[in-house]
């Protein structure tokens, strides 16, 4: 193993284990400085598939899906897949000079259960990756593939479930914020952003107790950036919900040291037309906390977003969806009702033991 070798796996153990101060510099050290990288600005043009693919001049970046699934007894379950690219240095090489490190989470969450794995990947190799077109994204033997990013398999195993799912996009793609420029703090921080979150699902579940044919939605997330956060934002509570009445919303409260908090939202109607809301509009209230993991976790909120008339009270399928992994989390399918009834996913981040 050279020496870039020996700092990649050094880079891997500090980003997995604590970045020493992390917290005091944004959730998982994603406010420290992002010197030598490139940093998103106002006013790109996204261009597709290319925009697809990994951006390796920016240091974080990721594939994320998460699926609200019914198998045939009416039972509801929640299925996440996602891909994580690291960068030690804005550049991209071939086999161990590579800078690029990947880690990947999988989970199926049910009401009584929640089950979770993860992989880690070190670029350059070609055990783990992504390409544009056709579309490929992989780590190890988990895969989500497919001749365009409108229709894809999707595929992963842990020791205690698996999932191959086959999605087709029923709409089209959303960008968030300033036509995908996403700001995340009042000091400018910024990520490009954009979701396709009209998927089609079908597939089968495999676990414990066999295997469960479901049905249903997922949704798609595609962000990049080099410091997505500022210094003082400890966490974030994130939303992506599909209501009955066709009308989609994501939504985010990033959480600072000091007890406040910025937010910004989405609001996509059935045709796929989004409006996005910056900071204020929408209110996020937690309504009730459960003990999760040593640590007190909101798993019931208010939303209301007043342009909209929407007043919604968002509720964890399952509690205890906690992704007891390297970077720990909450992370699971929640169902809504209010003026805008549906399902969706919430993520979770920086509630610290206590």
């Amino acid at each position: 193993m050279n020496a870039r070798a020996w700092n990649c796996a050094a880079a891997l153990t500090v980003l997995l284990f604590g970045f020493g101060n992390a917290f005091a510099q944004g959730f998982a050290g994603l406010g420290t400085d992002a010197e030598g990288f490139s940093v998103p600005e106002a006013g790109k043009q996204f261009q597709f598939p290319r925009d697809h693919g990994p951006h390796p001049d920016y240091r974080i970046e990721w594939w994320y899906l998460t699926a609200n699934l019914t198998g045939p007894d009416g039972a509801d379950y929640g299925l996440q897949w996602t891909l994580f690219r690291s960068a030690l240095a804005p550049a991209e090489a071939e086999g161990w000079e590579s800078p690029q490190l990947w880690f990947g989470h999988a989970a199926v969450t049910s009401a009584l259960t929640h089950r979770a794995t993860e992989r880690f990947a070190r670029g350059g190799t070609g055990q783990a990756g992504v390409t544009a077109e056709p579309f490929a994204a992989w780590i190890d033997d988990w895969q989500m593939v497919g001749d365009s990013l409108d229709r894809l398999r999707l595929t992963a195993t842990g020791t205690d479930f698996a999932y191959d799912i086959e999605m087709q996009a029923q709409g089209p793609l959303v960008l968030h914020g300033n036509h995908g420029y996403s700001v995340k703090s009042a000091k400018g921080q910024a990520s490009y952003y954009y979701s396709q979150p009209f998927f089609a699902v079908e597939g089968t579940l495999t676990l414990p107790e066999g295997e469960v044919p479901v049905r249903g939605t997922a949704w798609l997330d595609r962000e990049w950036s080099s410091q997505p956060l500022a210094q003082d934002q400890a966490g974030w509570d994130w939303f992506s919900l599909s209501f009955d009445a066709g009308e989609k919303l994501m939504g985010f409260s990033l959480r600072d040291t000091a007890g406040g908090s910025f937010t910004s939202a989405t609001w996509i109607e059935a045709d796929g037309s989004a409006t996005p809301y910056g900071d204020g509009n929408l209110v996020a209230t937690p309504l009730e906390t459960s003990r999760v993991d040593g640590r007190d976790v909101p798993t019931r909120w208010r939303l209301t977003l007043p342009d909209r008339a929407l007043d919604i009270t968002v509720g964890a399928l399952n509690t205890q969806a906690w992704m007891n992994l390297s970077i720990p989390y909450w992370e699971g399918p929640v169902r809504v009702i209010g003026t805008h009834p549906g399902k969706g996913y919430l993520e979770m981040t920086g509630y610290e033991p206590r």
